[in-house]
């Protein structure tokens, strides 16, 4: 039996346009071409595109996605794998759940003071995968993404509770100027980015535009939005628009 490509965008919710793509990379040809030019895909090719959702959901990148595919052999062994991986990232979202719960927990029991205060903020990244968006950001920024490797990897677990404590005192000190009414161009809000700018540089050195992709990150990543909405309501946005500001002021 075959289907359409309408029919296949229907049932999985890819869009045509992200089929076609796929086609025109390689990544998902079609079974066949009927004579009107329209696309029909058949078994094989329903459970390849099910492997690239599933692939793309533990966040690999479309290379990456086309190499394991390219050198799997067996369709039931790679199913395997592919459900351990997603067995993996299943433990790794209920850790990051318990996170943000506790999170929850610890600003409403300190709810009485205005700007309520972390009793450890290295909590709150617990269940994060940093390395999740790597393949993305390699082909993106590859000079940038080696310079940010070589980096992480001198660090010790000292250094990573020290760079998680700062982080947090960086994103209270924010929080605390979004509420006290400071406009994103405000002097302390910019020196507050300067601080956080100087932070990032130590892993790569951002140039105005990827400094401006990395604060609309804070706002569209759900794991990071998370964080910064658990700090203050509205902080996430607030952080990109003085990045922005920043970008265009000293980056630009």
């Amino acid at each position: 039996m075959a289907w359409s490509i309408a029919e296949v965008a229907r049932m999985s919710g890819v869009t045509s346009r992200t089929l076609r793509h796929y086609d025109a990379i390689g990544l998902l040809p079609p079974a066949s071409i009927g004579g009107n030019g329209y696309r029909y895909y058949e078994q094989p090719q329903l459970l390849r595109l099910q492997q690239i959702l599933v692939l793309r959901e533990l966040g690999l990148g479309l290379p990456a996605i086309a190499d394991v595919l390219d050198r799997q052999t067996d369709e039931v062994e790679a199913l395997r794998d592919h459900h351990r991986r997603l067995l993996a990232e299943r433990d790794r979202l209920d850790t990051l759940v318990g996170t943000v719960a506790r999170t929850i927990a610890e600003l409403q029991h300190r709810k009485g003071s205005q700007m309520p205060k972390i009793n450890r903020p290295e909590n709150l990244f617990e269940g994060f995968d940093p390395g999740k968006h790597d393949a993305e950001a390699e082909q993106r920024w590859p000079q940038e993404w080696a310079q940010s490797q070589q980096f992480v990897s001198s660090l010790t677990p000292a250094d990573n509770q020290r760079i998680q404590q700062e982080l947090t005192d960086q994103l209270v000190r924010m929080a605390e100027l979004m509420v006290a009414g400071k406009p994103v161009d405000d002097a302390a809000v910019q020196a507050e980015v300067d601080t956080h700018y100087q932070g990032v540089a130590r892993f790569w050195t951002p140039d105005a535009t990827a400094f401006k992709a990395l604060g609309q990150s804070y706002v569209d990543e759900p794991q990071w939005h998370g964080v910064y909405e658990q700090i203050a309501a509205g902080l996430a946005a607030y952080q990109r628009d003085a990045m922005a500001v920043y970008a265009d002021t000293k980056l630009s």
